[in-house]
């Protein structure tokens, strides 16, 4: 009996082994198996992702069909129906052009377009209303994708613990001509809006006269105002004259935003954008050109300073700074047009084509 009962436990060992060999045999297959196939997805994915950078193949065969909610499955789209762009608008450089634009796109490029309109005119938001603006344009679905537009200065998103921060626009011009412009619109008004009367209307002096009276409407500290609005809601970004607002208005042109263009070139700033984001900006370049939107505002009665008035302004530190910081991004804006365009044979601008592949992409 002993001997019996012997032969069957080793025979019920035996059998507990292989099965436990034949149950982990199966599972290193299994295993292995499965990673093959997400190996084999993997390289899929690689592939598909650098022949849609590459332009090998049609985008729209990569995009899964709408479903009948209208919503494609796709990287892409669902980036670009979820893109927000802010335009914090300095007063006077052409922004009312420029806006017009957009407003003439929004419907035929199916975006929205929002007007900030910030109480008092102040250029700052408190604490309480920044989080309000920031949690409205992030959260605010229904109105992407989005472009805002208000005379704001420069609101830093990823203080308020984001990732993904809305591309910034913006457009400056030349310090002392946009003061100019300025003193005579606060008198004369413009064309836009040629029944609405300004705070200074009925005043005849003109700006030389106001220069050489030392008249508070030209002051040169009235020209710091685009440092400003691209240094942020610092206070040291308000104080004029202020060397650490100019760096870090420097800072933010280069690091915050996707372009600034000059209303001296308002026409490329304009097509550099359609380049760059045609899902907003398809068509703006021949509707700047061809259409009524490109000179919407012009301020009745504008008057060439002498040049013993440009002398003085010129002989300001405020001048200089903000003259400085223009000249700066006027130089960024031109680096960036010979990067984009090329002049064809008939003068005209010509995109230049992707200037960069991809290659030696493993495992193929």
């Amino acid at each position: 009996m002993r001997f019996g009962g012997s032969r069957n436990m080793q025979a019920k060992v035996l059998f507990l082994g292989l099965l436990a060999v034949f149950v982990t045999s199966y599972f290193l297959i299994h295993l292995e198996w499965e990673i093959a196939r997400l190996d084999k997805a993997r390289e899929k994915l690689e592939v598909a992702m650098a022949q849609l950078q590459l332009g090998d193949v049609d985008q729209d065969h990569l995009r899964a069909p709408r479903s009948q909610t209208g919503v494609r499955d796709t990287f892409a789209q669902v980036d670009e129906d979820n893109l927000v762009m802010i335009y914090n608008r300095v007063p006077k450089t052409g922004s009312t052009s420029f806006a017009g634009v957009a407003y003439e796109l929004c419907v035929r490029n199916k975006f929205h377009v929002l007007h900030l309109n910030v109480t008092k005119n102040s250029h700052v938001l408190s604490v309480p209303d920044q989080v309000r603006f920031v949690n409205n344009v992030t959260s605010w679905q229904t109105m992407k994708p989005a472009l805002y537009h208000g005379h704001l200065a420069f609101l830093d998103f990823t203080k308020f613990g984001l990732i993904q921060k809305p591309l910034y626009i913006n457009i400056i011009r030349n310090p002392l001509d946009r003061l100019i412009s300025y003193y005579y619109f606060l008198r004369n008004g413009d064309d836009f809006r040629p029944h609405l009367k300004r705070r200074r209307m009925g005043n005849k002096m003109t700006f030389d006269e106001c220069v050489e009276e030392g008249g508070s409407d030209c002051d040169p500290i009235n020209l710091w105002l685009q440092i400003p609005f691209f240094c942020g809601h610092a206070a040291e970004c308000w104080e004029p004259g202020s060397e650490w607002a100019l760096t870090q208005a420097k800072y933010n042109l280069l690091n915050n935003y996707l372009l600034v263009g000059t209303t001296e070139e308002l026409s490329n700033f304009v097509a550099v954008l359609e380049a760059t984001v045609p899902r907003l900006f398809a068509g703006a370049r021949y509707l700047f050109e061809t259409g009524e939107k490109s000179h919407l505002r012009k301020t009745y009665n504008k008057l060439t300073p002498s040049s013993e008035t440009v002398r003085k302004i010129h002989q300001s530190e405020i001048w200089r700074m903000e003259n400085e910081f223009y000249e700066f991004a006027s130089r960024q804006f031109q680096f960036v047009m010979k990067r984009t365009f090329d002049l064809n044979a008939n003068g005209e601008l010509e995109a230049k084509k992707q200037q960069f592949t991809y290659e030696k992409i493993r495992p193929r």
